[in-house]
């Protein structure tokens, strides 16, 4: 085998690293909020809070940062929103769990009255400051209907009329 067929070989080898997050956002009727999962590559993650606050995060490990969702929960804050009829509106970061590389992180938005919503706006900037290539996909679900975004850094929000 020649210089270039071991050159091709190798290339068809290395792995390839791809920049995806993944967000559920799930309207419940029974408790009148937006329930929301948000699954980061935990790697990723770390990354990004380094680069941002300088902490070691050490996620998924026995020398986890004691900071260390206080630091989840800002960045998240600063980088996902909701707008619901036109105004930004807070939730609460639940809490996280670990399933092999990726962090799944829990935040609620409560006293939702759906009835009352005529738009619905989605925000996800997670992780493109840091990467270019970063996809963030938004499924929004609510009573029996769905809507998927795939959002970039160029252009990171997804609006729904209703």
């Amino acid at each position: 085998m020649g210089l270039l067929g071991i050159l091709l070989l190798f290339s068809f080898t290395t792995a390839h690293k791809f920049y995806l997050s993944v967000t559920n956002v799930v309207y419940s009727e029974e408790d009148a909020s937006f329930q929301i999962t948000t699954r980061i590559f935990i790697d990723d993650l770390e990354d990004v809070l380094e680069e941002r606050y300088g902490i070691k995060a050490e996620l998924a490990t026995k020398n986890e940062a004691n900071m260390a969702d206080s630091y989840i929960a800002k960045y998240l804050k600063t980088k996902f929103t909701m707008e619901l009829n036109g105004r930004v509106v807070p939730y609460n970061f639940l809490g996280k769990e670990y399933d092999n590389d990726v962090i799944i992180c829990y935040l609620e938005l409560e006293n939702v009255d759906f009835d009352q919503l005529k738009t619905i706006a989605i925000q996800n900037e997670v992780l493109t400051d840091l990467f270019e290539e970063q996809q963030n996909v938004v499924h929004l679900k609510w009573k029996g209907q769905k809507k998927s975004f795939v959002l970039i850094k160029e252009n990171n929000k997804g609006m729904l009329n209703l």
